[in-house]
């Protein structure tokens, strides 16, 4: 199958009602092209997962990939520490998603102890952890239910874990906001999406994809007990920010 086989065209024909966003099939089959057209710095982010886990990871530790997709960074982590540095269980809601997450996850990395499982995260039953990742995954839960989740994870984590959030996010200034999504639109054009696209899409994603400010996500981690919290990562309205437990 050629490469073109899988390039994103699911929103590129006009569409007489845009039904809303799911990872199903059709998303799963072109998945690796979406992100790379739509998500301003995920190469960066995922490259840098393995040096957090080498720097904060205890060795032999346990480490969630939460709202897994395809499972890229779960392949960042194994594609940087050996097999013996870390276990992981790669979680995802979408059937679609976890079957080919594990076809992948068995045939590039055999050697590390990854569990790929199909499983909602706001009632998984946690084991403790040294690192948890939920790369664009929380701003696809209802916000009345993110406290929760993030409470849940910083019991799992073990004294001295680190969380890592990456995050679609608005600016609390409209202004700052608006110029920050023009030139989002202008990324997703220079990656080939047309306005037709953009729009459906945009459309698709309503009230599926809602996004916080980074205050707030810095405001929530703080409330569930993270003694600290920093953005390390931006680009355009996508940031990525680590949370730490004390020692």
């Amino acid at each position: 199958m050629s490469d073109a086989s899988y390039r994103d065209a699911i929103f590129s024909t006009p569409l007489d009602r845009v039904a809303r966003f799911s990872f199903d099939e059709r998303v799963v089959a072109c998945f690796p092209d979406m992100i790379r057209r739509s998500v301003p710095g995920y190469g960066q982010i995922l490259g840098m997962l393995g040096l957090i886990a080498a720097r904060h990871l205890r060795h032999g530790a346990h480490v969630y990939d939460l709202g897994c997709s395809l499972g890229a960074a779960s392949l960042a982590l194994a594609g940087q520490l050996p097999a013996d540095a870390f276990r992981l269980t790669a979680v995802d809601i979408s059937p679609a998603m976890v079957t080919r997450a594990r076809e992948t996850l068995a045939a590039e990395c055999p050697r590390h102890a990854i569990e790929v499982v199909e499983g909602d995260i706001r009632t998984l039953n946690y084991q403790p952890s040294g690192m948890v990742i939920l790369n664009f995954t929380l701003q696809f839960l209802p916000p009345e239910d993110r406290d929760a989740v993030i409470a849940r994870l910083y019991e799992a984590l073990e004294p001295g874990g680190v969380l890592v959030l990456s995050e679609k996010v608005v600016d609390p200034d409209e202004r700052d906001n608006a110029w920050r999504v023009e030139r989002y639109h202008d990324f997703k054009r220079a990656n080939g999406y047309s306005d037709l696209e953009i729009s459906q899409k945009r459309t698709a994603l309503e009230n599926v994809l809602v996004p916080d400010t980074l205050e707030a996500h810095h405001a929530r981690l703080a409330r569930i007990g993270f003694p600290r919290s920093l953005t390390w990562f931006q680009y355009l309205n996508f940031a990525s920010m680590i949370a730490f437990k004390e020692a």
